[in-house]
């Protein structure tokens, strides 16, 4: 539990480095990049979010039974709509940022170490684009693997109301794995890499993952959470993740 609470603090620290000089001018422009695209979630959100609740509720029981149901349904169900539309759009707003935010967790890292990542001159990220891609296609596999059969389980009657609990651990992991890519990968290190570390510091990264999660549903704090959750990262892994040993030796 101190772990859980020690990764929720990390990214709440991501406010205060994000406007630290040499590291401000680095988070205007996945700021920019969040705020219209969790624009688009609350408006595609808010859009379709009747008809999915339609699609969600159950037919099969009697119909004073689900009216009776209901008022513990609606809630759960509302809340694995919310948990689906701003984990999707979270994971599509660090695709397009993914540029700009390993520009933000080196000035971070700067900030905070006296070891630095190595500074890539132009020549050497583009050598180093192939094994990016496949990093990348590594993460999209990794994801689908677990989000087809949880999007799945989670129009299943009955078996449905434990899919919001699943969502939020899956999408807590997932956001904590995917902004620590960005420090890390400033190290070269692989998407396996990547994980194996932050399995040894699982309930830290399960805390900074779920507060994450939770700045993301709240209006006006999501348009920041890019740059404050990628700060907040390279912070963990200054603080807490630089100095573990990983035992694998195949870095993807």
């Amino acid at each position: 539990m101190g772990d859980f609470i020690q990764g929720s603090r990390y990214l709440l620290s991501g406010f205060k480095l994000i406007n630290q000089p040499g590291v401000r001018r680095f988070a205007f422009i996945p700021i920019l990049i969040n705020t219209l695209l969790f624009a688009g979630a609350i408006w595609f959100g808010i859009s379709q979010f009747d008809y999915w609740m339609t699609q969600l509720t159950p037919t099969w029981l009697p119909e004073w039974l689900s009216n009776a149901l209901m008022w513990i349904l609606w809630p759960l169900f509302a809340i694995l709509i919310v948990l689906i539309v701003f984990f999707t759009f979270s994971i599509l707003a660090n695709i397009v940022a993914a540029p700009f935010n390993g520009l933000l967790a080196e000035a971070v890292e700067k900030r905070l170490s006296n070891q630095p990542p190595p500074e890539q001159t132009f020549w050497q990220l583009i050598a180093d684009t192939p094994r990016m891609i496949f990093n990348e296609l590594r993460k999209l596999a990794y994801l689908l693997k677990w989000m087809i059969p949880l999007f799945i389980l989670s129009w299943i009657p009955g078996i449905n109301l434990i899919a919001p609990l699943l969502w939020l651990f899956f999408s807590s992991w997932t956001l904590a794995l995917d902004y620590h890519d960005y420090p890390l990968g400033n190290h070269l290190m692989g998407f396996k890499q990547q994980r194996e570390l932050l399995r040894k510091k699982r309930s830290l990264a399960l805390g900074f993952g779920m507060t994450t999660l939770g700045a993301t549903m709240i209006p006006i704090l999501n348009f920041l959470i890019i740059p404050v959750a990628v700060a907040g990262a390279t912070a963990l892994y200054v603080g807490r993740l630089q100095n573990l040993t990983i035992i694998s030796t195949n870095p993807n």
